[in-house]
Parts: structure tokens; sequence; C-alpha cells
């Protein structure tokens, strides 16, 4: 079952799909976005997240790079290649300007070095929002 969830301004929240292999992570960034009412569905591994979710337009995938097995990279990468359009975020704690620009090339809309500062993960949202809608 979905439950509806709902900004302040009253507009459907979108969806947000996080995938980080670390936990502390993970679930700081789940505490953070479910805090401003937007429903969250976290995977620790991009392979559980290929396995289960249904990403759907219109939805964010805020992922980590530097994950065990498929890196973030590639794994936007296989979505493209699969034709899943998802404005995605990503964190990289290990963000050189190479990294930069293959992530930016297989579709990646914003690279957050970490630690992630809040304000600029939720201004982050806010375009991929903007993005997701221009997307329909």
């Amino acid at each position: 079952m979905e439950t509806s969830h709902f900004t302040p301004s009253g507009e459907r929240a979108a969806s947000i799909f996080i995938v980080d292999d670390d936990e502390p992570v993970r679930d700081s960034t789940c505490a953070l976005l479910e805090s401003h009412g937007m429903p969250v569905f976290a995977y620790a591994s991009a392979d559980a997240l290929l396995r289960t979710a249904v990403l759907k337009h219109g939805d964010c995938l805020i992922l980590d790079n530097h994950m065990p097995g498929m890196t973030g990279v590639e794994l936007v990468e296989e979505l493209r290649a699969k034709g899943i359009r998802i404005p995605v975020i990503m964190f990289t704690g290990r963000g050189d300007g190479a990294l930069k620009q293959r992530a930016m090339r297989a579709g990646v809309l914003i690279v957050l070095d970490k630690p992630v500062n809040e304000e600029h993960l939720l201004q982050a949202i806010a375009v991929a929002k903007m993005a997701s809608d221009d997307l329909h």
C-alpha cells in the first residue's frame, strides 16, 4: 500500500530513493527527509534497489558513489540504459573532477561532497523536483 505524502503547501511530495552502504549516513538522510514530510525508501546497495524498487518518473534518487559491488555512477548508467529517467543526486567522499564529469555524463543531476550539508541537500532535492516535473 502506498501512502500519499504532501508538502506544507499541499503539493504531493515525490518519493525519494536513497542508496548508501553506510548505514548511519543512510539512516540520518532518511530521518532528515522524513522530518520534511518526504516519503523515503532506503537501500543498502545498488543491487538491492534494482531487485526490489519500482522507480517511477518524477521520483528522486539519492545515492553514494563509492559502494561495494556496483558504484553509484554504474547504477545511473544501468538505469539510463534501461530507459529509466529519474533525477539523481550523488554523494561522494572522493569527488575528483574526473569522477564528477563521468557522473554528469551518466546523467547525475547534482554531485554533493560528503559530509553533506543539510541545506544543500534540501536545495538539491528542490532542483531535482523541478527536473522531474520537466520530464513529464
